[in-house]
């Protein structure tokens, strides 16, 4: 018994000496699967994960003007762009994909969403319209250009940094206030009422894949490098499409 208790002890502290403090930098949109991810890597490992969320420009510039984390998630353009500046390294691992949807404050008229004509007649019909200027919104005010419509509509428009931003804009609505963001960061807020309507319709759907590749500035490599693997490896994987990113 003594022997045993003695290897058990062992074995607590040299993970405890072997333990990591990691840092993880990653998009909104993908969060609540970060979040379920990172619990069960530092249950398996006895690592410790500090997450930050940004949206893709925000990481693009703290990344550019020098700040080092261990691991970021990231769409794959903005990924490819740090590994060609030599900021991460090459290989990363698929996280998943999150589309966009629709949403409106409790107690709103709810609009009609299942074609491409329906989201233009909504977006025309809303006395106000919201969605960030991060790779979902930059993706939908693109749409409305091609549909010729955003001159139209830009002066109703509220534009923000974040999903969450966007979110907290329709709940405060009075009237017809439609936002558009990615699905996940609306589902956050149905706990506090907001009233998610669907996504887009297949024919305009966007969405947005999510990567994780190590920096290559990290000083803390071989943990780092378990993490990325364990987000978009067998365990970490299931994590992120129950937290409903695909």
């Amino acid at each position: 018994m003594k022997r045993m208790i003695a290897t058990l002890t062992g074995l607590l502290l040299a993970t405890a000496v072997n333990a990591a403090e990691l840092t993880l930098i990653s998009g909104g949109a993908v969060e609540p699967g970060v979040h379920a991810a990172v619990h069960a890597f530092e249950k398996a490992t006895g690592h410790k994960v500090k997450v930050t969320f940004n949206t893709t420009p925000q990481m693009q510039k703290r990344i550019s003007a020098g700040d080092v984390f261990d691991v970021v998630i990231a769409p794959p353009a903005a990924t490819a762009g740090f590994a060609k500046d030599g900021k991460v390294d090459s290989g990363g691992l698929d996280v998943g994909k999150v589309g966009s949807g629709v949403a409106i404050r409790p107690g709103a008229p709810v609009p009609v969403i299942a074609t491409a004509d329906d989201i233009k007649k909504t977006v025309l019909d809303a006395e106000s319209i919201t969605f960030n200027t991060a790779s979902t919104g930059i993706y939908f005010e693109n749409l409305l250009k091609k549909w010729g419509v955003y001159e139209q509509v830009q002066g109703k428009a509220a534009r923000y940094t974040t999903g969450a931003e966007v979110m907290e804009h329709v709940l405060k609505g009075k009237g017809r206030e439609v936002g558009f963001g990615a699905i996940t960061e609306i589902l956050l807020y149905k706990e506090k009422g907001l009233r998610y309507v669907g996504p887009l319709p297949p024919e305009i759907q966007n969405y947005t894949s999510y990567t994780a590749s190590v920096m290559s500035a990290g000083t803390q490599k071989e943990a780092a490098q378990a993490l990325a693997r364990f987000l978009g490896g067998p365990v970490g994987k299931p994590l992120f499409v129950a937290a409903g990113i695909e």
